[in-house]
């Protein structure tokens, strides 16, 4: 194993199921535009449901495993890993092979009696509604993390990345690397990833925001943290603020990043006055292809930019970058250009 890894992620690997012009799609199975959930007993139809009646895309996915792509994207080769749980079926070979294509070292956990995890991604219009049958993601056990292979990786890490969903199951696989990382004193850093993550798994949430020196989410997930934690605001600077300041385990200061769309992204940072706020470039709306994908490619983006050394500002601006690429295509197919913009 040759190459740095400075950033291992750890996720919900699944294969994205894209549809679009899915209004009907929404409406049978009481699902929203710019949401995403767990599915229920009710939900399990919608998956032949799709693919009988639409055009199916499929596009590798899963949150953390699309922003370790995107941070790879920034960084230099053999920069990224990400463990994760899978099937031994074509999906799963779909997901390695979108890996490989974009350098991220892929570090899975084998079950071959139960399918890879796979996601609806509903489109109508330029939004994105996702359910979820995790299938196999949610049997990763931190038996995993004790191979020699992720041993190595998780030593010599320099961040290390989670997705919120992953805390529906995988809180003890989870808290092995935010440990790791307050004892080497490196960023452990979580994504809320939805609004379900601060309003039904908050303890869970809250205990390791306080191992979390960078943490990501969007405007939902934030006014969902601040109805969970009785923040009697929805004022997103507030919210950011509020988590900053928050209980701290790793005696660093905590960066809480709130993008909110084509609107301002929020930065707070631990200890400060007030959050600051930087402008989204404007994407027209006739370019906007759909937005599946883009905070994990705006979260990627700002990673990759903070591991080569640039500023938090710089990383943003980055970070937004990215996501305004990433609505632009299809889902999270990175198809970014091979001449690097950064």
């Amino acid at each position: 194993m040759t190459g740095n890894f400075e950033l291992v992620a750890i996720g919900n690997p699944l294969l994205d199921m894209q549809v679009r012009d899915g209004e009907e799609v929404l409406k049978k199975y009481d699902l929203k535009a710019n949401d995403a959930i767990l599915a229920e007993e009710k939900h399990m139809p919608i998956y032949k449901e799709i693919v009988d009646k639409y055009d199916v895309a499929y596009v590798a996915g899963g949150a953390s495993q699309n922003a370790a792509r995107c941070a790879q994207y920034v960084l230099p080769e053999n920069s990224t890993a990400y463990f994760g749980c899978v099937g031994e079926d074509h999906l799963s070979e779909q997901l390695r092979a979108a890996n490989k294509k974009e350098g991220l070292r892929s570090v899975y956990q084998v079950k071959p009696e139960v399918p890879t995890g796979s996601c609806a991604v509903v489109i109508t219009g330029h939004h994105r509604s996702l359910c979820t049958n995790l299938g196999a993601a949610e049997k990763f056990d931190k038996s995993h993390l004790q191979s020699e292979e992720a041993q190595k990786l998780i030593k010599g890490a320099k961040y290390f990345y989670m997705e919120g969903f992953f805390l529906t199951h995988g809180v003890e696989s989870a808290m092995v690397l935010a440990k790791e990382a307050a004892d080497r004193g490196v960023p452990f850093v979580i994504n809320l990833s939805a609004p379900f993550i601060p309003q039904f798994f908050t303890s869970q949430l809250n205990e390791f925001l306080a191992y979390s020196q960078i943490v990501f989410g969007n405007e939902t997930e934030a006014e969902a943290y601040a109805e969970a934690s009785n923040l009697g605001t929805k004022d997103l600077t507030k919210i950011a603020q509020a988590i900053a300041d928050g209980p701290n385990k790793t005696g660093k200061p905590r960066r809480v990043i709130i993008s909110h769309g084509a609107e301002d992204t929020v930065l707070a940072i631990s200890g400060e006055s007030s959050a600051k706020t930087f402008p989204t470039p404007q994407i027209a709306s006739e370019n906007i292809v759909d937005t599946n994908g883009a905070g994990d490619a705006f979260a990627g983006g700002v990673l990759g930019a903070l591991i080569a050394g640039k500023s938090t500002e710089e990383a943003i601006s980055i970070g937004q970058k990215l996501g305004g690429m990433c609505i632009g295509q299809s889902g999270p197919v990175l198809k970014f250009p091979k001449e690097k913009i950064f």
